[in-house]
């Protein structure tokens, strides 16, 4: 006898997987998600979306699986269809996942923007990168400058980061430091919620995309979605900025879907000039006009501050990187690695023979970090272990290159020099002629702002 509806596994990684579960699966009569898998992210396995978010069709809600089950998943529940939910991802590497789904027996998807993208009632300018680690966040920022020197009411909404508990986060709104410790944010979400609260931006984030927008427009003139790993907009954007990075030159064509991202763009933004090589600067260029001619390209610096040079000068140090970047997103060089070259570290410490706990696991799964101590913590046990690892690590000082100030979050027993650093473009277009072009597209203004 026939099945009346498909058996669905979304293979995610808390985030996209849940976006896509809510808008296409939800309440979708054709199809039965039977479970969720879990990937890049530690500890978001074994446990269920809950009925709560799930809806009526679904009054148990729906399991977390470890994506190594996958396979064995799919034929004990009879699956017929697998759609591929989570971003950041080489070709090579979502190509083989297709491989075992087609090989246990399913069928492979990937669910594209019309059946994902959300309309929103105000304008939305979506900022993407083509993998994580570009410089997404501070583009966000520099577009939220411009739209406030206009006197825009600005809301930033972020891709998901649910790690706790999952109905609690259906919908958070972030206006203050102390939002962050209310919601018991990892370092994860408060390296990119802490940035707009300090600058005085409200920002969304949580797991009902649907319900989040409808209380940002409550509040906003302009709506910036700021998204996460190098993922498409849940919303629809009606001005996509993507940003590239010429120090991974070729990825903006080889990751799943940051490609997507970049021939979405309007505008393409190529950061990291100042610290990037002229041949993968123009491999960059080169690969955006092939794919994308007609979007707006504009150069951009990342030009670094720091709070004590003083104390890395002929020092020992300890570099902290943000995590994702070193983890998922492969990158070799962070802020605090350019900052400790520039004002003449002596020596990096490595901090692989000081690791514990879940940071040792951690280099056991991405050996290709290297000297740099990614700044993990998903949960109170990383966070703990980053704290004994840095206790523990031989050095004279550490350079925080992570966006927000980590010795608030850990005690840190050693000198530290924090890195800051901001989106500067080089030469013309600027994105303040961008958004001041939008903004006049829009009517929400009648004349320039005198960037030009």
């Amino acid at each position: 006898m026939q099945k009346n509806r498909k058996n669905v596994i979304i293979i995610g990684a808390a985030g996209r997987d849940f976006h896509n579960f809510n808008t296409y699966y939800r309440n979708n009569e054709n199809y039965n998600v039977v479970a969720f898998t879990a990937a890049q992210i530690p500890d978001i396995d074994g446990r269920k979306y809950p009925a709560e978010l799930a809806g009526e069709m679904y009054p148990d809600g729906i399991p977390i699986h470890n994506q190594s089950e996958l396979s064995r998943l799919i034929k004990e529940l009879d699956v017929d269809v697998c759609a591929f939910s989570y971003s950041d991802v080489s070709y090579e590497e979502v190509m083989a996942v297709g491989a075992e789904v087609n090989a246990a027996g399913a069928d492979f998807l990937l669910i594209g923007p019309k059946e994902t993208m959300i309309k929103s009632t105000k304008p939305v300018i979506a900022v993407g990168a083509v993998r994580t680690g570009c410089g997404k966040s501070q583009t966000s920022r520099r577009i939220i400058e411009a739209l406030m020197n206009h006197g825009m009411k600005v809301v930033a909404i972020r891709h998901p980061m649910p790690y706790g508990d999952l109905v609690a986060q259906k919908v958070q709104r972030f206006a203050t430091i102390d939002d962050l410790k209310k919601h018991n944010c990892t370092i994860e979400e408060m390296e990119e919620y802490e940035p707009h609260v300090v600058r005085g931006n409200v920002i969304y984030a949580g797991v009902d995309y649907e319900a989040i927008l409808r209380e940002a427009e409550k509040e906003a003139d302009v709506i910036i979605w700021d998204g996460g790993n190098n993922d498409f907009p849940f919303y629809k954007p009606d001005m996509m900025v993507t940003v590239v990075d010429p120090h991974r030159p070729g990825h903006e064509l080889t990751y799943y879907p940051g490609e997507t991202t970049l021939r979405l763009a309007d505008i393409v933004v190529i950061n990291k000039m100042d610290s990037a090589g002229p041949e993968g600067i123009q491999a960059v260029r080169e690969n955006i006009a092939k794919v994308n001619p007609t979007a707006k390209v504009v150069d951009g610096a990342s030009p670094l501050t720091v709070d004590k040079p003083e104390l890395i000068k002929g020092k020992r140090v300890l570099v902290v990187e943000d995590g994702p970047t070193l983890t998922h997103g492969h990158m070799k060089i962070g802020a605090g690695t350019v900052a400790a070259r520039k004002y003449g570290a002596a020596e990096f410490i490595d901090p692989r023979p000081y690791a514990v706990g879940r940071l040792k696991e951690t280099f056991e799964i991405y050996p290709e970090i290297g000297v740099l101590l990614p700044a993990m913590g998903y949960g109170d046990q990383q966070i703990n272990d980053l704290e004994a690892t840095i206790r523990n690590t031989d050095c004279d000082t550490v350079v925080i290159g992570t966006p927000i100030d980590l010795s608030r979050v850990i005690k840190i027993d050693k000198p530290t020099a924090k890195v800051g650093y901001e989106l500067q473009e080089i030469g013309h277009p600027i994105l303040c002629d961008l958004v001041c072009d939008f903004l006049k597209d829009k009517k929400l203004i009648s004349r320039d702002c005198g960037c030009k």
